[in-house]
């Protein structure tokens, strides 16, 4: 076991599967020697995530769906006693039909539940959890190059990319003075399961595996030592930034 992240307590927030980011960044926090708190949504995920969250030695698994204030206020009096060091924030959702039509078609309802789930509860659970983090720390959120470039099929979670982005920066200089950094990762893609919502997705990793300067996909396991970089010491200057980790694929033009 590392020891970057020793004595340090961690919330990650996003864990789905195996093949979740989220997954993948907890599992490199317990090997940097954090204690770590997981999540789960709704009882449809309870059961996969405990058990995950056993393979991981999370202390702790709890309840939260980050759409509903009741949630976040129990996630945060749950956590009430225990110091937190750094959470990261990987979620996002948007209506699968809002990604399979053309961007102007897109609905109210569908916009604002993108922008409600993918970007404001990063701000809410800011405000849950930051009082639990006395003695600074790290919020780190996952974005994607589709936030500033139009990626085909991307639609409305570019724009919620785009805000969630914005919201770093915000979130960065309130909470700066309180030694709490606020960062993004911009992965490239990943196969995930929530990725295969994204018309076509074999072909946008076949185009960046063809593209990037490495000539290949991201690996999970790059993310995640990404992540523990931002929470780690090693970080303690860096804030509001959004940290590549796409075997360099947004440099390129064509």
């Amino acid at each position: 076991m590392g020891s970057l992240l020793e004595g340090r307590a961690a919330l990650v927030l996003g864990i789905a599967n195996k093949w979740s980011l989220a997954y993948a960044i907890a599992g490199a926090f317990r090997r940097e020697g954090a204690r770590l708190f997981v999540t789960y949504q709704g009882e449809r995920q309870r059961e996969t995530v405990v058990e995950l969250g056993r393979e991981l030695s999370a202390e702790r698994v709890l309840a939260c769906d980050v759409s509903q204030d009741d949630e976040l206020e129990r996630l945060a009096g749950a956590l009430k006693g225990d110091r937190l060091d750094a959470v990261v924030h990987s979620i996002a959702y948007a209506d699968r039909e809002d990604l399979a039509r053309p961007f102007h078609q897109t609905s109210r309802s569908g916009f604002l539940l993108a922008q409600d789930v993918s970007v404001y509860s990063l701000v809410s659970l800011a405000r849950v959890l930051s009082p639990l983090m006395t003695q600074g720390g790290s919020i780190t959120t996952l974005t994607y190059l589709g936030s500033s470039r139009v990626i085909p099929n991307y639609n409305v979670m570019g724009v919620a990319k785009a805000a969630l982005e914005s919201a770093v920066r915000y979130l960065a200089s309130d909470l700066g003075p309180r030694g709490i950094r606020v960062n993004a990762i911009s992965a490239g893609p990943v196969k995930t399961v929530s990725a295969r919502a994204i018309k076509d997705f074999p072909g946008i990793l076949d185009f960046v595996a063809s593209r990037a300067p490495l000539r290949r996909n991201t690996d999970p396991a790059e993310v995640a030592d990404a992540a523990v970089f931002l929470a780690s010491g090693l970080a303690r200057g860096v804030t509001g930034n959004v940290l590549f980790v796409d075997a360099g694929f947004q440099i390129m033009g064509l």
